[in-house]
């Protein structure tokens, strides 16, 4: 256990499960340790790389069921073009932290990563976090990011990619 783990290894349990679901689908990664951080943005510099190269997971609710988006760090979702692009209901809004909490008890509040056993598979990734060669991806605590290949992410969580950031 390293300082970082919390006294139960839940720390090292919500990494080792991504790590362990991308071993298992064959998905090339690094695990990068950082400073806590509590965005996207803040991931970004906290692990030195550039803003448009690190993946926002956004948790969108739409009735009974979770929406998973992905995003660059540096764009805001249009939530107007994801309602359109899903054909979802009027009520597709962003997921609250208590529902997050409730609903993914092995992740932190705002580590949500867009793959993973222990989340709905990513629904629509951004174009534009497809013209990187890799990008870094929350990994379910504050703590580490994963590094992968944006098309591995595709791949693996059958996603759609369209432009679904504010203009």
């Amino acid at each position: 256990m390293t300082d970082d783990d919390e006294p139960d290894g839940t720390t090292t349990t919500r990494v080792s499960a991504i790590v362990e679901f991308l071993d298992g689908a064959r998905v090339q990664h690094e695990v990068i340790e950082h400073e806590p951080t509590m965005s996207a943005a803040a991931e970004a510099q906290a692990a030195h790389y550039p803003p448009d190269q690190v993946a926002k997971t956004v948790v969108l609710h739409d009735g009974s069921a979770y929406v998973i988006a992905a995003t660059p760090a540096s764009e805001r979702l249009d939530l107007h073009k994801l309602r359109e692009l899903l054909g979802a209901t009027r009520q597709l809004r962003l997921a609250n932290e208590d529902e997050i909490a409730r609903d993914f008890p092995s992740l932190e509040v705002g580590a949500v990563p867009a793959f993973g056993p222990m989340v709905p598979a990513a629904e629509v990734i951004d174009r534009a976090l497809l013209e990187q060669q890799q990008i870094l991806c929350p990994a379910g605590d504050h703590r580490h990011s994963v590094l992968v290949d944006p098309r591995e992410v595709v791949r693996i969580t059958a996603a759609s990619t369209a432009d679904i950031c504010a203009e």
